[in-house]
């Protein structure tokens, strides 16, 4: 019973965190391009990184925590597919109008469910479901101002869905059969999604704003945002890998979408947005599709510890623990290959 009031509290302080970080890095970096006048998303992303990956060193060489050795080729692999996806999401709200580009945001969660559903063989009530499209119907009248398609744009933003789902499955999938943390994963891969991105992101840049990076003029006061939003980054991206390893890539998206609605809010009140009517409505029924989802969450796990032990044990492994090839393997054969395994844990 202490352990799952642990586990509860933790689950909460990472829901926390990650709103309260992701809702400030989203107002300093507005300020940032909006007033200020730096469109350079994807290289600022990149910087994101590096200064991540800086201060998890630190911490990593000050024995915060301990560093777990991974697989090269699962590390790399997840880290680049991470910030492809990245580059994609900037290149589809580039390419594409804002109405358009929150589409594609929406459109993740139910990719999601239904990857979950045909590779991971997770099952989704129907309440769920209800809720979560609750959920996507309110946050896309409060968002949703304009759709205009175009070939390009409308690939880019496919693109942007798949490789954004398959890195969240991939992030909770790696913390659970590699028995890694949150901390520890973020480490070993931000140096891939930061290289990446540093390499990629003056391009991609350029290509969005017609501007070159190198060749910007940088004030005081604009190097004074980028370092907070760079010390903002770290709590994002580590809150990030928390929350989809202690939950599930669609909690995390649901998560994702209450900080739309509070940006919207803090935009009005702090940037003085403008705001309508169809904005307020569109945060109610999102709200509300929110809290359906919370309790029937709560409700099913509730169900679940009400089995038996062995039973209860061998549920929660099998969903919160799925295997990329949709099969578990018992703790017999776990012990019966741990000899086996190499000093590298692998999942490609």
């Amino acid at each position: 019973m202490g352990e799952m009031s642990s586990f509860q509290l933790g689950v909460i302080g990472a829901l926390f965190l990650s709103v309260a970080s992701s809702v400030s890095i989203v107002i300093c970096n507005k300020a940032l391009m909006s007033k200020l006048g730096f469109p350079f998303a994807t290289t600022l992303t990149s910087w994101h990184l590096m200064v991540t990956f800086c201060t998890l060193h630190a911490a990593q060489r000050l024995n915060l925590f301990e560093a777990k050795p991974v697989d090269m080729k699962t590390v790399m692999l997840f880290g680049i597919l991470n910030g492809v996806s990245i580059g994609f999401l900037n290149l589809s709200l580039g390419f594409n109008s804002i109405g358009f580009y929150q589409m594609t945001k929406l459109a993740i969660i139910p990719f999601t469910v239904m990857l979950e559903t045909i590779f991971l063989k997770k099952q989704f009530s129907q309440k769920i479901k209800f809720s979560l499209f609750l959920l996507l119907v309110g946050v896309g009248i409060a968002s949703i101002t304009d759709l205009q398609l175009n070939f390009v744009g409308t690939m880019l933003s496919i693109l942007a869905i798949i490789t954004t789902c398959v890195g969240q499955i991939l992030t909770n999938t790696i913390q659970k059969k590699l028995n890694v943390s949150s901390t520890q994963l973020l480490y070993q891969s931000a140096p891939f999604q930061a290289a990446i991105l540093f390499v990629s992101g003056p391009l991609v840049d350029q290509m969005l704003t017609k501007q070159n990076v190198f060749a910007y003029k940088y004030s005081p006061i604009v190097l004074t945002f980028i370092i907070m939003s760079c010390l903002i980054a770290v709590s994002v991206n580590f809150s990030t890998f928390l929350v989809i390893g202690k939950t599930s890539p669609v909690t995390y998206q649901v998560l994702g979408h209450l900080k739309t609605c509070l940006v919207l809010a803090f935009g009005y009140s702090l940037l003085h947005d403008p705001f309508t009517e169809r904005n307020i409505i569109g945060i109610l029924v999102a709200i509300c599709g929110m809290g359906f989802y919370s309790y029937f969450c709560t409700q099913e796990n509730k169900k679940k510890q009400s089995v038996d032990p062995p039973l209860a044990s061998q549920v929660k492994d099998k969903d919160n623990s799925p295997l990329l090839a949709g099969k578990n393997m018992d703790n017999q054969e776990k012990e019966s290959h741990e000899p086996k395994k190499s000093s590298k844990d692998s999942l490609v």
